[in-house]
């Protein structure tokens, strides 16, 4: 593998083709299940029609023209890299950011990835005696990302393929409302797009969580939750009621003094999951809710928002 010529193949930088290389070196892949498998496992994993099609369209089939040597490498080395990382609780890239306008197979490359993994957690899943309704319903959330992808049109998907490496590996499990992820001393906390944040909601799902990790990982010890998002700025106190759902989140926080997180820019998150676009203007976005008309008039007025991370004992 000639990584400039790779590089140059793939219109990526050849510092990220090197980085694949090492990091995934001569490391086992895994295999694709069978093309004919792939309509049950997509529906399985709640992805919409439209993008299965896509996925089916591009399937890396032997003497494919879509799949390219450098292409086939880059699936093979992605998968090898997410594995050799298998149970690791940190975000992973898994790969460089590919010209997703050049067909299915090149838009999808980490979604077969992350296909040929699935074997590989629901294996990690039961040799810590995870039932398999968990599993299914955490590794689902790639059907909810790429329906988020696809409304943002392509805009969202950079960070999506690292975000699903934490399902992959094992780190983060859905329960119940949360998504909870495993991290260092503390399980951390992330709010899947499905639903209202209701205390109740929120209650049932730390509960869950306090059962299920001394369970099925009972070596590890955690003292607190925590979470990291914009969800928590304070400054969503002078737009929103007291009882409103974010709000009543907040209070179960004790802030970390703030401090402005490198490489991750608060006004493009809120923009991202408030109304799932970066392109458009301010005026353009949509003033349905209290939440959506308290984002634009503060980010209209010059203000910006905070990402803030917050704790509470377990």
């Amino acid at each position: 593998m000639d990584p400039v010529d790779t590089a140059a193949r793939l219109a990526v930088p050849v510092e990220e083709v090197e980085r694949v290389h090492r990091l995934a070196g001569d490391r086992p892949s895994a295999p694709l299940p069978a093309a004919s498998d792939a309509p049950a496992i997509l529906a399985r994993l709640a992805v919409p029609p439209d993008d299965a099609a896509e996925i089916i369209a591009g399937w890396p089939d032997p003497g494919s023209p879509q799949w390219t040597p450098e292409l086939r490498w880059l699936l093979d080395r992605s998968i090898a890299l997410v594995r050799a990382d298998l149970g690791g609780h940190g975000w992973l890239v898994p790969g460089p950011e590919l010209p997703r306008d050049r067909g299915p197979a090149w838009r999808h490359l980490y979604v077969y990835a992350y296909l040929a993994l699935v074997d590989v957690a629901m294996a990690y899943h039961r040799d810590h005696g995870i039932a398999d309704a968990v599993s299914w319903t955490t590794l689902a959330d790639l059907g909810r990302n790429l329906a988020i992808d696809r409304r943002m049109r392509g805009e969202g998907w950079p960070v999506m393929q690292s975000w699903l490496t934490l399902h992959i590996r094992g780190s983060l499990y859905e329960l119940g409302r949360l998504q909870h992820h495993r991290a260092g001393t503390t399980i951390d906390l992330h709010i899947p797009d499905s639903g209202p944040l209701s205390p109740e909601a929120i209650d049932a799902s730390l509960d869950q969580a306090r059962a299920f990790f001394p369970r099925h990982f009972p070596d590890e010890h955690y003292t607190a939750f925590a979470c990291g998002s914009w969800l928590l700025d304070p400054q969503l106190a002078e737009y929103l009621p007291e009882d409103s759902n974010i709000i009543r989140f907040q209070r179960r926080f004790e802030l970390e003094p703030y401090e402005q997180p490198d490489g991750l820019d608060a006004d493009v998150e809120v923009l991202r999951f408030v109304f799932r676009t970066l392109s458009t203007p301010l005026d353009a976005l949509p003033r349905r809710t209290v939440l959506q008309r308290a984002i634009i008039d503060h980010l209209a007025a010059g203000h910006h928002w905070q990402w803030r991370r917050g704790r509470f004992p377990l």
